[in-house]
């Protein structure tokens, strides 16, 4: 059997990794193995995180809801289930947008939930 010879494959994929881990700190975006060690660790991190941040934003809008809700004389809890029977279909994002940027429009959101 021929020898394989894997120069250019080797090149190849050196360079890619080190192409990923540019911006690293120190060797971990110079030398080979210890960039392509970080470079795994950021792409799972990076994995893990792009599902996190949906849970974050939701959380950020919950409390956001909650803080202008009270303001208004009542809670998120109530709010939301009294913005489901007025059937008000605002998602908690723009309920959040709503409360931040025009609080007076929230309020009057509140006041309608607030009748039904």
């Amino acid at each position: 059997m021929p020898r394989v010879k894997r120069g250019n494959v080797a090149r190849k994929r050196h360079k890619k990794v080190l192409k990923l881990a540019k911006g690293f700190r120190g060797g971990h975006s110079k030398l080979f193995r210890t960039a392509n060690q970080q470079v795994m660790k950021a792409l799972r991190h990076a994995y893990r995180d792009r599902r996190r941040r949906k849970r974050d934003f939701r959380t950020l809008w919950i409390t956001r809801i909650n803080a202008a809700a009270r303001d208004n004389g009542m809670s998120y809890s109530q709010l939301m289930g009294k913005l489901r029977k007025a059937n008000i279909q605002l998602n908690r994002k723009m309920l959040a947008q709503l409360a931040v940027v025009d609080p007076d429009a929230f309020a009057k959101v509140v006041a309608t939930a607030k009748k039904a």
